[in-house]
């Protein structure tokens, strides 16, 4: 069954050349294009494909608030756009629910990668690279949550979430652990099913927002 996705830029020739790209995919199919988020939003209502690929700068609705929107309302998932390199577009994106931020200069091939990889439910940032840029935007100020929720996770599971935030990979973990990477994966699906999570970055961002792992200042 191909991967369904909307795709969603302001500028025409950007939109349809992403469009291009992936409907000559035998394996994904661009169901609709639009212009602005609000667009974006009523498509993918109306055809509920699995991935919505969002610019973040558009008119009537900026991509930001369509990925909100979209995330908050059903099983969609997002891969930001954008032409630039910004701390705060990913950190914004991230939570807003966004699964993935690639640049507009992206390679053909990465681009396809990404929404193969959100379209399978996994989060386009590799562990690694996860690690350092969370960490990153966690630190700046925010309202403290009445208790961090954490409560609701076994010991096990709290120690794979501060595993996640570290960076490390199934595999590491399951090193770390002393365990398979099968009950690693079913470590990392109980607590994105009960902290109520989309994916691992969202695990991420939950453990510094937390202050189950605190930022560090190095890189």
């Amino acid at each position: 069954m191909s991967i369904r996705v909307v795709v969603a830029d302001d500028q025409e020739l950007v939109r349809s050349g992403f469009a291009m790209i992936l409907d000559a995919q035998p394996d994904i199919e661009v169901v609709a294009e639009a212009g602005d988020g609000a667009a974006a939003v009523d498509a993918v209502r109306r055809l509920a494909p699995e991935v919505a690929l969002l610019d973040i700068r558009m008119p009537l609705m900026d991509g930001i608030e369509a990925c909100r929107t979209i995330t908050a309302s059903g099983p969609t998932r997002t891969v930001m756009l954008t032409t630039f390199d910004s701390d705060s577009y990913v950190y914004d994106a991230l939570h807003a629910g966004a699964s993935g931020f690639l640049l507009k200069d992206v390679r053909r091939d990465d681009l396809v990668h990404a929404v193969r990889v959100v379209a399978a439910g996994e989060s386009l940032v590799a562990p690694s690279v996860a690690r350092r840029l969370i960490a990153e935007f966690t630190s700046r100020p925010a309202a403290a949550p009445p208790s961090d929720g954490l409560d609701v996770l076994t010991a096990r599971e709290r120690e794979t979430l501060l595993h996640l935030a570290r960076g490390l990979s199934n595999a590491e973990i399951a090193k770390a652990l002393t365990v398979s990477e099968h009950t690693v994966k079913t470590h990392v699906g109980n607590v994105l099913s009960k902290l109520g999570l989309r994916d691992r970055i969202q695990a991420v961002i939950r453990a510094y927002e937390t202050g189950l792992i605190a930022p560090t200042g190095g890189g």
